[in-house]
């Protein structure tokens, strides 16, 4: 998936950590660079992929199919272990998850470049989705760990800030790559980052651990991963239902099994890696519905948008990287701006404008579809879109850790996080389908119509989510008029 769509409680992990006055040992400028660079290496990779995907095609001679699982090879292992990472962080330091992680993920990354087939590369990505899991919430809580509250939130802006800049550069950087070298060349570009960054955090960052914390839930993990991979698998199979329909048939019912079964054991576990008691809070349920539908219309589009720009308009991988640099420049830029607007108009407001403008940004896409040219197809599209998401993202983090205790907040940012990057892998598998419905979608003819059928059906997911934002969620202006009024702030 792309960078941009970076999940709305990155920021929310690192603010909900208990403050603690950071070591002697620390670093904290050496830390804050070790963590940059961790977080920027996965951002990297999950920018450049999609640029690829036509080239990568086109040279293995693979399937679309193939294409959908090097990109959910990768998140079905992040979305489902992130949560278990965060705690191996907690119990065995941070530091030492932090860096085997990073090892993980650039092995995996170097037999992602030398891949000589797509089976090869897609088992290489899901290694790496691993590798992100132990590294992505390790390198959040590093910040946390090394400076005081005071000190928090100047780390934090410049954490942002290296994130915003690696997501407008990642895709352009990943295109060219791909026109002036080769495909491969976007794996290898991760192991000098890697070891520069397992250097820093070697020399800079205190390996904390808590001897307390919690145990791991590998049975929950376990049933996650096997539950949405069987899904995913049968989704993405189904186009072949006719030749094939005895095994899509059992994975799908195997995979509603094990999810169910996933839920029972999460209920009923001492540590589960989801507290469904979480999910009382009327604002954390539906934030986390909002996020699921938003990330799952956003993914979808900004999958298949590189196939209809490459291959139906003729854009160099390079030009499909940038075409999305609006995006990233205006959630760059915008963003505090629609910090401090949620926080004067309320959650609901900003969570009802933001995906209604992204489900107009979507059918934009839809309607420019067959139009060559950048400014008059592309481009006010993807700046509508850009806006939207923009509006949304802010109160989405703002909402999922005020609609819990503050001692729960780090769990419940993780669940937030989880959820945007399993509404991405599902979105590829869902969407897929509407993308292969033409006859041939390989013609330019069919890509065209694939993708306007994509980013329709995303244009409804995303409205649907602002529907659900104006029925569910509870702007803070409520809860205050409620708490005044002698009754309970509390969402039940």
């Amino acid at each position: 998936m792309f960078a941009v769509q970076r999940p709305p409680c990155d920021e929310g992990v690192i603010r909900s950590r208990p403050c603690v006055a950071p070591p002697r040992r620390a670093h904290p400028g050496l830390a804050l660079a070790a963590s940059v660079l961790g977080s920027s290496i996965a951002f990297i990779d999950g920018s450049v992929v999609n640029v690829a995907l036509p080239t990568l095609q086109r040279e293995m001679a693979a399937g679309l199919a193939a294409m959908q699982w090097v990109v959910n090879a990768y998140l079905l292992m992040l979305g489902a272990l992130v949560l278990v990472g965060g705690v191996l962080g907690d119990r065995l330091g941070q530091r030492t998850v932090f860096t085997w992680g990073l090892v993980v993920f650039t092995l995996a990354s170097v037999v992602c470049g030398l891949a000589p087939q797509a089976g090869v590369l897609i088992a290489a990505r899901a290694a790496q989705g691993i590798g992100a899991a132990l590294l992505v919430p390790s390198s959040l809580a590093i910040i946390a760990a090394v400076y005081p509250e005071a000190e928090r939130g100047k780390a934090i802006g410049i954490w942002a800030a290296a994130g915003a800049i690696t997501t407008a550069i990642g895709p352009v950087l990943g295109g060219w790559l791909v026109d002036a070298v080769s495909w491969r060349a976007i794996f290898f570009i991760n192991v000098p980052l890697a070891i520069a960054a397992v250097m820093l955090a070697h020399s800079a960052v205190p390996n904390q651990h808590n001897g307390a914390a919690e145990r791991l839930d590998w049975p929950g993990a376990v049933l996650a991963i096997v539950g949405l991979a069987l899904l995913t698998w049968a989704l993405i199979a189904w186009p072949d239902r006719a030749s094939n329909a005895i095994m899509i048939d059992a994975a799908l019912a195997l995979g509603v099994v094990a999810l169910t079964v996933f839920v029972v054991v999460e209920a009923r576990s001492r540590a589960p890696m989801v507290p469904l008691g979480l999910f009382r809070s009327r604002d954390f349920f539906g934030a986390n519905l909002v996020t699921l539908l938003l990330y799952f219309a956003l993914g979808g589009a900004l999958f298949f948008l590189p196939f209809n720009l490459i291959r139906a308009h003729g854009y160099s991988a390079t030009a499909a990287g940038a075409s999305l640099l609006p995006f990233s420049i205006l959630m760059g830029a915008l963003s505090p701006t629609a910090g401090a607007l949620a926080t004067r108009f309320g959650a609901r407001v900003m969570l009802t404008v933001g995906p209604a403008l992204t489900a107009l940004g979507l059918a934009l896409l839809a309607g420019g579809a067959a139009i060559g040219d950048y400014w008059r197809g592309t481009f006010p599209a993807i700046t509508v879109l850009g806006l939207g998401m923009t509006i949304a993202v802010a109160p989405l983090t703002s909402t999922v850790m005020g609609a819990v205790p503050a001692a729960q907040a780090g769990v419940a940012s993780g669940i937030n996080n989880a959820v945007a990057r399993l509404a991405s892998l599902l979105a590829v598998a869902v969407l897929g389908l509407l993308f292969r419905a033409p006859v041939d979608a390989s013609t330019p003819a069919g890509t065209v119509a694939g993708f306007r059928a994509v980013a329709a059906g995303a244009a409804l997911g995303a409205l649907a989510a602002a529907v659900c934002a104006l029925a569910i969620i509870r702007s803070p202006r409520g809860r205050n008029r409620r708490a005044r009024a002698g009754r309970s702030p509390r969402e039940s």
